[in-house]
């Protein structure tokens, strides 16, 4: 069979884009509730530059309404059954855990002991922010008035108010709060279930040979490394596992 030099140039071209060798580079997006990604863009781009993989960070990119590029790598929540790639996980490389936390002088052993008290709770829509504490009072019969609810921007903020005897009981999570109990005087009153959901799904085209490099990449970043790269997330994520680790 005779084929022209520019039919072999096609077929060259053709076969090194199934290859996936001159793929784009992986879309990376984070779903953050952070009011300012400038700089931990910045240091995570550099990152994972660092680490081999080539990938183009957005942020927020899920407006209703508009036409979407999917990307390759989204972190979330919660997110579709079957594509969780990497699971967030706290300060002990565990599922988080949401609590109530008191101070110990304060002398609040249950839960019924908070009613009419104020309460630190998290901003956003992290279900550890306070959505899995307030139905904690709620199955007591407890429901905190709004000038009872103090909102901080952070769990550090939250438990800032408790210290500072602004409130009665903060929200927090497991891992992120046990260092501090001790020297802290304080207590957990409630613990709830490990949750589940949060971390890097992937789309539904999981062909970009530069997948694997970025999910080696995210694997091995922890906050403890670079605490400004986190700002993207919520403050109990203190790393990523794989879907299959034991929680």
């Amino acid at each position: 069979m005779r084929v022209a030099a520019g039919g072999w140039l096609f077929m060259l071209w053709a076969s090194t884009v199934s290859a996936g060798q001159f793929s784009g580079p992986v879309r990376l997006e984070v779903q953050t509730e952070s009011r300012s990604v400038t700089v931990a863009s910045y240091r995570l781009q550099r990152y994972l530059d660092k680490q081999n993989c080539k990938a183009e960070l957005v942020f927020n990119q899920a407006v209703e309404g508009e036409a979407q590029v999917e990307s390759d790598l989204v972190y979330r929540q919660d997110g579709w059954e079957g594509r969780l790639r990497l699971r967030a996980v706290n300060a002990d490389g565990q599922d988080p855990v949401p609590v109530w936390v008191t101070r110990k002088t304060a002398g609040v052993r249950t839960l019924g002991e908070l009613e009419g008290r104020d309460v630190s709770l998290v901003a956003g829509t992290d279900p550890l922010s306070g959505q899995l504490a307030l139905k904690a009072l709620a199955a007591e019969g407890i429901t905190p008035k709004p000038g009872q609810r103090y909102e901080a921007g952070d769990f550090s903020s939250a438990l800032g108010l408790l210290l500072h005897n602004n409130t009665h009981a903060a929200v927090s999570e497991l891992g992120l709060v046990t260092p501090f109990l001790e020297s802290q005087g304080l207590a957990i009153t409630w613990q709830g279930k490990p949750v589940s959901g949060a971390g890097w799904y992937a789309g539904t085209d999981t062909t970009n040979p530069g997948l694997q490099p970025c999910l080696r990449a995210l694997l091995e970043l922890k906050r403890s490394d670079d605490r400004q790269i986190f700002n993207l997330f919520p403050e109990w994520v203190h790393g990523f596992a794989t879907p299959d680790s034991q929680p």
